[in-house]
Order: structure tokens, then C-alpha cells, then sequence
């Protein structure tokens, strides 16, 4: 309480450090209900709370008048916005209540209290920009902008959109943090994410505004985009590393195929040496048999011209078959050696389609790998 004796020396005190106060003060005396002396800071004033003001007929409960007591309370109020009160009774010499001293403090949250510090020099960290929000319940307060993103039609003293869905409304209604991605923000085309943060009272806990920021998404969008188009064209080598994978398999099936067939060849050659070994034997034995018929016709004399004559014949066919056998060798040579060198080059064929099956499986591991970090990055991407 405060004896009118002092009240003097407390106008003049009042009057002095008014200025001084971080954030600014209302000082006011009431007697009746109605301002009669005043003194405002430059940082903080109520204008229409001017000398003569009736407090009553504006609603404002003055609890100190009823309770015969100094009261402390805080008062949020969408006319004259949020302040904490100080009410100390004014008593005269004989104890008499005789008028109420306020002293009116605006309550500022700490962010918006340090907007104009921080904003600036954060906005900038941002490698495409920001844009920051300060806003009450009802308009946006103050913008910090950035060089390289501004909205222009965002500013100082417009409502925030009445949306329901909105982020700043999500943030109030919640209480939480929220935020969207937005695909064009107005007329500029630009994708956005946009965050708000509510701002409570620290004392009673409810939200008294937000603080939010606009941030351009053009180098998140394009690493979406490129994400996509990786997956697309993984896709498309994926699909074709398999029809490779495939024909790769099949190209190998049919060289073993062909190697068997011409293991096979080797085999028939083999055989076909052994008939001209037998061959050259029967030769060698009709010869004999054909030089013995000559002796034996010799000796029979005439009798024995007609089948001198056979044994000639014999012995000529013997002769034949025998100049035959070296051809048949040779051919038989002839075939085994181009069958050898192919059976060479099946066999490095065989081993190519082998090395590119294997190949063509590590490759198909590292699709797979990277369609899995390319899934990942999409994920990251719808994340940001």
C-alpha cells in the first residue's frame, strides 16, 4: 500500500526510470474508477487508457478495490493485448482507501522479445533463404525476410488465412509444432515447406501467437525429381541386366550343348580310323590271296588263264582299296583337327559364357543395391 503522503515522490520516481524499464511500463493512479494521473513509456502505452478513462464501463475488474489488498494478476485482453498488473491501494492518513496506484507491465514472449535480434542474422543461414513469421492470435506481428526469398504479400498487420487446416491453426488449436509442404505458395509458383511453432504464456500455458517459417523446397523438389528418374532409369537397366541374364544362361546351355556334340564328332573320327585300319588290313590280306591265285593259275597253265585273269582283278582291287585308306586317314586327320580346334574355341566360348554369367549376376547385386539406395533417397526426399 502506498500513503498519500508519498504519492508525490512516487509520481516523481515513476516519471524519472519510466524510460528505463526493458519492454516499457504504464503507470496510472485511479480514484473513482477513472484515470487521474498517468505516465507511459515510450516502448508501451495504451493509448485509449488516457486521464479520464472509466475502467468500469470497460470491464476491467480492479481486484485490489474489492479484496482491500495489493493484487498481482496478468490480463489478456484482444483490445489492449497482454500485460501483468501491479494494483496498490492509496491510503490516506486515516487508513482510508482513496484511490488505486497501477503499474502495467506488457508481457512479451521471449521470441517475440528477441525477434529483432535473432531473425535477421538466422534468416541468412538458410542456403535458398527464409522467410519468418511472428504472429498473435489473430495477424501477423512482424517478417523477417531474406536476400535470395521473400514473400511480399506476407507482411506486418494482415490476418493470417482463416484455415482450419492451417499450419499457424494446427499450432494453435494443438499446441504443438506443425508443419506442410505446400506446391505453390500465391502467385509464385514456388514449392514451400511451411513450420509454425506456437508461443504459450509462461505463466498460465495458453498460446498467445507463433512463430513460424517459409522456406523454398527447389532444391529438395529437383532431388526428388533426380531421385525419380534414377529409380525410372534403374528400372530400365534393371530389366534389361535380367534379359541379359537370361540369354547369358541360355548362350551357355547351348555351348555345352555344342561341346557334347562335338566330343562326339571326336568320338565318330576315332571310330572311322579303326574301319581304315580294317580296311587296310582286308587290303593287305586280298593282295596275298590274289598273288597266291596268280601262282596257282601260272601253274595250271591255260586251264588256269580265266582265273589268272580274276586274281589280277583281285589284286588290283586290293591295290585300290589300299591307296584309298591313306585318303580316308588324311580326310579322318583333316576332320579331327578342325573338330579339336573347335572344340578349342567351345571350350573358351563355354568359359566367356560362364565369366559372363557371373559377371552379369555380380552386376544384377549391384542394381539391386542401388534401387535400395534409391528407395531410401526417395524416402529421405519425402522426409525433407
Amino acid at each position: 500500500m502506498i500513503s498519500i503522503n508519498e504519492l508525490d515522490c512516487v509520481k516523481r520516481m515513476c516519471e524519472s526510470q519510466a524510460d528505463m524499464i526493458s519492454g516499457g511500463v504504464l503507470y496510472a493512479i485511479i480514484e473513482k474508477n477513472r484515470i487521474v494521473w498517468r505516465k507511459a513509456s515510450k516502448a508501451f502505452d495504451i493509448k485509449v487508457m488516457d486521464i479520464g478513462f472509466d475502467v468500469s464501463k470497460q470491464n476491467i475488474s480492479l481486484e485490489a478495490f474489492q479484496e482491500k489488498k495489493d493484487v498481482i494478476k496478468n490480463v489478456s485482453d484482444p483490445r489492449y493485448g497482454r500485460f501483468k498488473i501491479f494494483e496498490e491501494l492509496i491510503k490516506d492518513e486515516n487508513g482510508q482507501i482513496v484511490g488505486m496506484f497501477c503499474s502495467l507491465f506488457p508481457k512479451i514472449h521471449p521470441v517475440t522479445k528477441a525477434f529483432k535480434d535473432f531473425a535477421p542474422i538466422l534468416v541468412e543461414m538458410f542456403p535458398e533463404g527464409a522467410f519468418f513469421i511472428l504472429s498473435d492470435l489473430e495477424k501477423i506481428v512482424d517478417i523477417q525476410r531474406s536476400e535470395k526469398f521473400d514473400i511480399p504479400a506476407i507482411k506486418p498487420g494482415v490476418p493470417f488465412v482463416d484455415n482450419p487446416a492451417s499450419v499457424v491453426h494446427k499450432a494453435i488449436q494443438t499446441k504443438k509444432f506443425a508443419s506442410e509442404n505446400v506446391d505453390s505458395l500465391g502467385n509464385s509458383g514456388t514449392p514451400v515447406r511451411m513450420a509454425t511453432y506456437p508461443l504459450c504464456d509462461e505463466d498460465t500455458g495458453d498460446v498467445v501467437g507463433t512463430f513460424g517459417m517459409i522456406i523454398p523446397r527447389g532444391a529438395t523438389v529437383n532431388l526428388k525429381n533426380m531421385s525419380n528418374d534414377l529409380t525410372e532409369n534403374i528400372t530400365g537397366v534393371s530389366s534389361t541386366i535380367e534379359e541379359l541374364a537370361a540369354s547369358a544362361s541360355e548362350i551357355h546351355t547351348n555351348e555345352q550343348n555344342l561341346d557334347n556334340e562335338i566330343k562326339q564328332i571326336i568320338s565318330l573320327s576315332e571310330e572311322i580310323n579303326e574301319v581304315s585300319s580294317l580296311i587296310k588290313g582286308i587290303s593287305d590280306e586280298t593282295k596275298m590271296l590274289g598273288l597266291n591265285a596268280s601262282i596257282e593259275a601260272a601253274r595250271a597253265g591255260d586251264a588256269g588263264k580265266g582265273f589268272g585273269v580274276v586274281a589280277q582283278e583281285i589284286r588290283k582291287l586290293s591295290e585300290q582299296s589300299r591307296s584309298t585308306v591313306p585318303k580316308i586317314a588324311k580326310l579322318t586327320d583333316n576332320i579331327r583337327e578342325k573338330v579339336e580346334s573347335s572344340s578349342k574355341m567351345s571350350q573358351n566360348s563355354l568359359t566367356s559364357s560362364q565369366e559372363q554369367a557371373a559377371a552379369t549376376q555380380e552386376i544384377t547385386a549391384s542394381i539391386e543395391e542401388i534401387t535400395s539406395m534409391s528407395e531410401n533417397l526417395n524416402q529421405i526426399v519425402n522426409s525433407l
